[in-house]
């Protein structure tokens, strides 16, 4: 199986290398949320009781980095989708290749692709803004980032199995995203201090926000938190079950 793997990543990397405009596009969201909403958060930071200890680029440069997970990966269903139209998939199903293969190849190269986005983020954060954060943070919130990838890719490709449909499946997306995304503490934290107790008491159901906040967490240098270890615990169930669904997905097709 590696080396099946290792081919499948290898044709969907040439296919990304070939066309970087996605990689351009998905950064665009999160540097202008740098620019325009970064100093915004300054004064917030500042001014407004219950905000999380660190500076406004501390909360929201991690918080960034996981958004920038959270559509980038959850989209690439449709490139699967564009293969089962043009009949790619059909083609490797009658390959020898490993159907977990095909999963894991794609998936790696979706993981590629976020790390590169999110070290560019890190990059512009530390250059141009006040991001102060240690190397053992940096590394940590790329390692978080990289299985939340995995996670979301995964799921990205067994739902657009199930779907079948370039129509139906951005409207499932947007749908389940938007208040993932609300609820996660992405662009305000959602603290006891901030939110009402029912806003908050749902928000801690939402796995996303304990990412959120293991990574905010790690760029302040609180590694023995429990914020830290709730967060990956989740991340590691979100990843295994995800890598799950997504193999089941794929062998299903020989059915």
């Amino acid at each position: 199986m590696p080396r099946d793997t290792w081919l499948v990543f290898s044709r969907a990397m040439k296919l990304s290398l070939r066309n970087p405009t996605w990689t351009v596009v998905g950064l665009m969201q999160p540097v202008l949320y740098l620019f325009f909403f970064g100093p915004l958060l300054e004064r917030m930071t500042e001014h407004t009781p219950g905000f999380p200890t660190g500076t406004s680029w501390q909360i929201l440069t991690p918080a960034l980095i996981v958004q920038l997970a959270l559509f980038g990966a959850s989209f690439v269903g449709f490139s699967l989708l564009a293969e089962l139209r043009m009949g790619v998939l059909e083609q490797l199903r009658v390959t020898p290749v490993s159907r977990s293969a095909l999963l894991l190849g794609r998936v790696m190269r979706d993981t590629v692709h976020t790390l590169v986005q999110a070290s560019l983020i890190l990059i512009l954060a530390f250059t141009v803004f006040d991001l102060r954060a240690s190397v053992g943070a940096v590394v940590l919130t790329l390692v978080m980032v990289a299985m939340l990838a995995v996670a979301l890719s995964s799921c990205s490709y067994a739902l657009a199995l199930a779907l079948r449909s370039e129509e139906a499946f951005p409207a499932v997306l947007n749908t389940v995203l938007l208040p993932i995304l609300l609820l996660s503490g992405i662009f305000i934290p959602i603290t006891q201090g901030l939110a009402p107790g029912w806003l908050y008491t749902v928000s801690r159901w939402n796995p996303f926000t304990h990412v959120v906040d293991a990574e905010r967490a790690s760029f302040r240098g609180e590694f023995t938190t429990d914020a830290l270890l709730t967060g990956s615990l989740v991340l590691i169930a979100l990843a295994a079950l995800s890598l799950l669904w997504g193999t089941r997905a794929f062998r299903r097709e020989d059915a």
